[in-house]
């Protein structure tokens, strides 16, 4: 368990451990560093108390204590030397990879990614391959990652590039926003890691670094008050490695601390899997992935879940552009 508070400078002190770690002694160095920061500060800081508006917004206390923000990039880059993560995607800055990996980690898994990527990749190499192949086979080799509507979009985003852009992806973020399955978040973060751009985003491991380091005791933090202090704090000489570092240290946040998202405005537990409408998509779209056709009422009766819901379901897909229907049977669209 650890214990934190704060004052003045915004930043959570780690008071006490029952389990004495690396990482916990990297917090502690940082603390006393931190501590020997705070002695330093100006006269004006150390007699009047913070403001309200001060409190909520550590960004406005750190615009004036750079050395405060080099020691956290100190703490999180150390962090990342020590126990950062391999994955095959940080191996290499070709867009089309960090593309694809990006819109993968979309809610799902990094462990479930790490095993899909390098098998996505030999299937398709490259924007040409994914663009020009059957949406059978694109589906087949996405098995097992869910959100099937990924594949779709990832196509989708291949052919605009072929057809747009000369087979290259473009390096900005107003642009790639506009692709389909990629939102602001998304197209930041492939910049970032792509073109190593100095870019401010979050993803759900940034929130957690910056929740419990810059709002310890505070709910209902919202990104728009995070993200200030994100870009006051990047480490604008490596983005890329920045935000490597950020991600993991949110990892072993929430392997020691708990989740401090869960005091995030806009934390939600995803619904369970089992059961759920997305269950019953991929069901039917691996169906159809093993078969040429099927009719409705074999789709029905090989789900074995409530007839109607089925039925709905298969419709949407249909409406959807997975699935394309001729005389009350089933196929995926080519």
């Amino acid at each position: 368990m650890v214990t934190v508070f704060t004052k003045h400078c915004g930043i959570a002190r780690v008071r006490s451990f029952k389990k004495q770690n690396h990482f916990c002694h990297q917090l502690n160095r940082f603390i006393r560093t931190h501590n020997t920061i705070g002695r330093r500060m100006p006269s004006y800081r150390r007699k009047k108390p913070a403001s309200q508006s001060t409190r909520d917004n550590p960004g406005t206390i750190y615009s004036h204590d750079p050395a405060g923000i080099r020691d956290f990039q100190k703490m999180v880059l150390r962090h990342y030397e020590n126990a950062g993560r391999k994955m095959a995607w940080r191996e290499t800055t070709d867009p089309y990879h960090i593309l694809v990996s990006e819109i993968m980690l979309q809610q799902t898994q990094v462990d479930r990614v790490s095993v899909k990527f390098p098998e996505f990749i030999t299937a398709f190499p490259d924007f040409d391959s994914l663009a020009h192949a059957p949406l059978a086979r694109i589906l087949e080799v996405w098995q097992g990652m869910g959100y099937n509507r990924r594949a779709i979009a990832l196509q989708k985003c291949a052919i605009r590039v072929m057809e747009e852009f000369a087979g290259t992806l473009p390096a900005d973020p107003d642009i790639l926003a506009t692709f389909p399955g990629i939102g602001q978040a998304t197209a930041a973060s492939i910049c970032a890691f792509a073109f190593n751009m100095p870019i401010v985003f979050i993803e759900t491991n940034i929130r957690r670094v910056f929740i419990h380091f810059f709002f310890p005791g505070r709910e209902d933090v919202k990104d728009k008050e995070i993200l200030p202090v994100v870009e006051l704090t990047l480490f604008r000489k490596n983005p890329r490695v920045w935000y490597w570092a950020l991600m993991d240290l949110g990892t072993t946040l929430k392997k020691t601390v708990g989740n401090p998202n869960r005091r995030s405005a806009h934390y939600a537990r995803q619904s369970p899997f089992a059961g759920s409408d997305r269950q019953i998509r991929g069901m039917i779209l691996n169906l159809l992935v093993r078969t040429s056709s099927m009719a409705e009422q074999e789709l029905i009766d090989a789900v074995s879940e409530d007839p109607k819901r089925t039925r709905t379901i298969i419709i949407a897909l249909n409406r959807e552009g997975f699935v394309a229907e001729k005389d009350g049977a089933y196929r995926l669209v080519d």
